[in-house]
């Protein structure tokens, strides 16, 4: 039995690797396992082998001779040799797998290497597949409104964490973990890659649906309204007044008249609009009096209705005959005749002052 000693060293030089105990173990019986060959080989041509035959002729166990991987898998490939020297480990393809000096194989990418171990007149050769990845989406597509988040969760079959990315990141986002933030109407796809391959999502982000409160709406000069706005996008609402010099509107949607007229407030919300017609109506003004008589030196209060409820601004046609104060506060100067006018918002009324002397 010439070759139990080479062996059995080829045992010894396969722990040589820095491997554990576990795989100390694997190396052992898969020695014992050709130690039971290469003996029945011997047996069966005992009449023939000479220490010659041994030397010239040389043989490679392995522990496999073919392997299905995952990319980033690492394995080992056990090799036991006829004259117990180290195997020399090569990779056909390294893209693929590569396989270090003591038979460690790195699966890289998809496809297929062979993987062989070669000693002098002998080699063996193990078939190594690298499977593609795969990842499974939780959705391959979805649909959102303007500001909400949602998570696309992924799962690779490698366990490699996916890496994610929006072709359009100003309508959507998408952060590591795969949270997607709307950010605008519109579409998109957001990729999700690991170990080269990659899937995609459809993400499209709704127009939303928008509605005010009023239609339309009548004011005097100085009036409020408040218009409330309901959208389901969680934009916030853009107001605009399309005639400030008759009404004018806050970002909080308080219209506020400023003259009579027409104006038409709009509320805009990713596009979608909505608008209100706001009517600034002239006010009515009544005197209580058509006409007074004073004598010089008197005064009168004059009293008048105004429909809006604002203050109407006083004036006199001659002030030497009979002046007003902005209360509406009448005196009497000098003889003759005056008018008194109440002016508000476009509207303006009079009456008449006759001024005798004492």
């Amino acid at each position: 039995m010439i070759l139990n000693k080479p062996i059995c060293r080829g045992i010894l030089t396969a722990k040589e690797g820095g491997m554990d105990m576990s795989q100390s173990k694997k190396i052992f019986q898969a020695a014992i396992a050709a130690i039971c060959m290469v003996t029945m080989l011997l047996m069966s041509n005992v009449n023939t082998i000479t220490t010659h035959a041994a030397s010239s002729y040389g043989f490679v166990l392995l522990n496999s001779y073919s392997k299905t991987m995952k990319i980033g898998d690492e394995a080992y490939l056990l090799a036991v040799t006829s004259t117990g020297k180290k195997a020399t480990f090569s990779s056909s393809d390294r893209a693929v797998a590569s396989v270090n000096t003591y038979g460690k194989i790195t699966a890289k990418k998809a496809g297929t290497a062979i993987i062989t171990a070669k000693i002098r007149n002998g080699e063996a050769s193990c078939k190594v597949t690298v499977q593609k990845t795969t990842i499974q989406l939780s959705a391959k597509s979805i649909s959102m409104e303007n500001g909400e988040t949602r998570r696309l969760e992924a799962v690779v079959s490698t366990g490699h964490a996916p890496k994610f990315k929006s072709s359009k990141s100003s309508i959507v986002s998408v952060d590591e973990n795969g949270v997607i933030l709307a950010k605008k109407p519109g579409a998109a796809t957001v990729t999700v890659t690991a170990d080269k391959t990659s899937v995609t999502c459809k993400v499209t982000v709704k127009q939303p649906k928008v509605k005010l409160s009023k239609s339309s709406v009548s004011l005097y000069r100085k009036g409020k309204v408040r218009l409330s706005v309901t959208s389901t996008s969680k934009s916030a609402p853009k107001w605009k007044s399309n005639k400030k010099s008759v009404a004018i509107v806050d970002n909080n949607g308080l219209v506020t008249a400023v003259k009579n007229g027409k104006a038409t407030i709009t509320v805009t919300v990713d596009n979608v609009s909505k608008a209100c017609e706001v009517t600034v109506k002239k006010p009515e003004i009544k005197f209580e009096r058509d006409s007074v008589n004073l004598t010089v030196g008197q005064s009168f209060q004059a009293k008048v209705t105004v429909s809006s409820k604002n203050k109407p601004e006083y004036s006199s046609s001659n002030t030497n005959v009979a002046a007003v104060n902005e209360n509406g506060r009448i005196i009497a100067k000098s003889k003759g005749k005056a008018y008194i006018y109440a002016k508000e918002d476009g509207t303006k009324e009079r009456m008449t002052v006759i001024v005798t002397e004492n």
